[in-house]
């Protein structure tokens, strides 16, 4: 990973990638850009390689979770440096990817994974990295763990829960519960 990598209160970098929306034939692929979440609540999540036996757990528990972040208003991207065509080999392939609801898109010049930050020095793949882009396109959240250990989908819901308030939220609270300021004003009405 660069010393340069986009982080909390950065401006998401522009982007436009081919990307696998569909396995109908003639309808696999469609350019996807920052056009796609302006105005929206967005999660990108980044995986190392296609054809790995961490990613697709990843991959089939952001689809698990499709409705949970589509009932956020947040539109759910998922990215790797390998190819559009390697990610639809991969779909066709692996039976937990072959119905995802959200695009896979391919940085095959690594340009966007480059401009975050991403890259793992060696073989210049993307780390699992992802981000939480509010709807004016600043990042609001961004976890990155090492190649080898897959990342929480839980974690990822509960964190864009607690920046959807606009609120104080302590240490792991839940949606449902008091933020801070709501429990300030409750023992300030006491």
């Amino acid at each position: 990973m660069n010393n340069n990598f986009v982080t909390v209160g950065s401006k998401f970098p522009e982007f436009k990638k081919k990307s696998v929306v569909s396995l109908e034939k003639g309808k696999e692929f469609q350019e996807i850009s920052n056009e796609n979440i302006q105005g929206q609540w967005a999660v990108m999540f980044w995986w190392p390689k296609d054809f790995t036996f961490v990613c697709p757990t990843e991959i089939a528990e952001f689809n698990k979770n499709f409705n949970n972040f589509a009932d956020r208003d947040t539109v759910l991207l998922g990215a790797s440096t390998d190819s559009e065509f390697v990610h639809l080999a991969w779909r066709k392939d692996h039976a937990d990817l072959r119905d995802l609801r959200f695009p896979m898109i391919a940085d095959t010049s690594k340009s966007l994974a480059e401009s975050l930050g991403i890259l793992e020095a060696n073989e210049k793949i993307a780390y699992r990295a992802t981000y939480i882009i509010d709807p004016e396109g600043i990042v609001r959240w961004v976890n990155i763990n090492d190649l080898s250990v897959g990342r929480n989908v839980a974690e990822v819901l509960r964190v864009l829960d607690a920046l959807q308030t606009d609120e104080l939220c302590p240490c792991n609270w839940t949606k449902g519960e008091q933020t801070l300021t709501e429990k300030q004003s409750a023992e300030l009405v006491a």
